[in-house]
């Protein structure tokens, strides 16, 4: 049996996660000779430094965001102050990622968020080290953490990100697959809306009350739209909008089946969120019209920079009726013909489309690590005889 590893990086539901989960179901469907571990570097090095650096992370970013989005845009833009920014603690991660591979043994790594890539690339620059290891980005571009030198493959989100790596990466290492999505998601099961009035998606009210619960009160007097609002985990947002007893507004607690998620998608006449990657991807798979409410500093304030440079969505004005740039912007046939054509060609950009395609390149790199490993082992028999 072949092994790989998947290393995202915490505890919290992110994308990193939900890319990870969703390339491993798509290997253990299509490989039958292929086991999948996942595995959060820091819960491994101390499950209590875990919960102290998600805890200090969702504060920054809840209490202030200016602070960390200048942080994140500045400190980690480029390699050199990465390396700058993690002098002290480099060597301690390194040192666990290296009893990390021994323990586990694996033929293939596959990181999901930049720090254990970054890791991983210094190992592989500076010791022997032959097992591969692949990137797979979460967001529209990539920081200045992700390792780049020693890193075997690229799955890349965008045509405009292979460009911009075509300088410092080989064009046979990079391939853009677009933000790896669920296989139940690209299902399509379109059906006619019994339903007279559209639906709209709101999402993003797992990260907290703030902006959506104000969004989905200027709601409550709707009189054109019905309103499903995934609130995940959050139980006050839940709680607050059931209390309401408003037909027209339907909150939805944490789905977790992903059947019940594509059938939402294909209900949706748009969907408002913010612009974090894997949801917008999905969203870009379902061509669902996507109006952005809200966005976290760091990562998502940058892939907004993209969808709004590739029309790929549209931006809700804070001062502005709600329901009226809704109903405006999905009866603009101009406005409308321009998304379609805009969300065209990112999909004509992909150059690999199905989750067995994907699998395939996994099978055809580990098949080459255990040629080599078998190479290695005749020629270190053969040494010794």
């Amino acid at each position: 049996m072949k092994k790989i590893l998947f290393l995202p990086l915490l505890q919290l539901r992110s994308g990193h996660h939900q890319v990870a989960d969703a390339l491993m179901d798509s290997i253990q469907k299509y490989s039958n000779s292929t086991i999948c571990k996942k595995v959060d570097l820091v819960s491994y090095t101390n499950k209590t430094l875990e919960k102290l650096v998600t805890n200090c992370y969702l504060k920054w970013i809840r209490y202030a965001p200016e602070t960390y989005h200048h942080a994140y845009k500045n400190v980690f833009s480029t390699p050199a102050k990465t390396d700058y920014f993690f002098r002290w603690h480099q060597s301690f991660f390194m040192n666990k990622m290296r009893q990390l591979l021994t323990e586990e043994a694996p033929d293939m790594v596959v990181c999901t968020q930049s720090f254990p890539s970054y890791l991983l690339s210094k190992i592989k620059r500076i010791e022997r080290c032959n097992v591969p290891v692949i990137n797979v980005y979460t967001d529209f571009f990539v920081n200045g953490i992700w390792g780049k030198e020693g890193i075997d493959a690229h799955f890349l989100p965008c045509r405009e990100v292979k460009e911009t790596l075509s300088s410092s990466i080989p064009a046979h290492k990079m391939i853009v697959t677009g933000i790896p999505v669920h296989e139940e998601i690209l299902k399509s099961e379109k059906q006619e809306n019994a339903i007279k009035r559209p639906r709209i998606l709101i999402a993003g009210g797992n990260s907290g009350l703030g902006k959506i619960l104000t969004l989905v009160q200027e709601l409550s007097e709707s009189s054109h739209y019905d309103y499903l609002v995934l609130c995940g985990k959050n139980k006050p947002l839940y709680e607050e909008i059931h209390s309401w007893n408003n037909e027209r507004i339907q909150p939805l607690s944490y789905i977790s089946s992903r059947k019940a998620m594509n059938k939402l998608y294909e209900q949706a006449d748009a969907i408002i969120t913010k612009p974090g990657g894997v949801t917008i991807s999905e969203a870009l798979q379902k061509e669902v019209p996507i109006f952005i409410h809200s966005m976290l500093p760091g990562q998502e304030k940058i892939n907004m920079n993209y969808l709004k440079k590739h029309h790929l969505v549209f931006e809700l004005e804070e001062h502005t009726p709600l329901e009226q740039q809704l109903k405006n912007t999905l009866a603009d046939e101009i406005k409308m013909g321009r998304w379609k054509q805009s969300i065209t060609t990112y999909h004509e950009e992909i150059e690999l489309k199905s989750p067995k395609g994907v699998v395939e390149i996994f099978d055809r790199m580990l098949e080459k690590r255990i040629q080599k490993k078998r190479i290695d082992f005749q020629l270190k028999c053969a040494f010794f005889n």
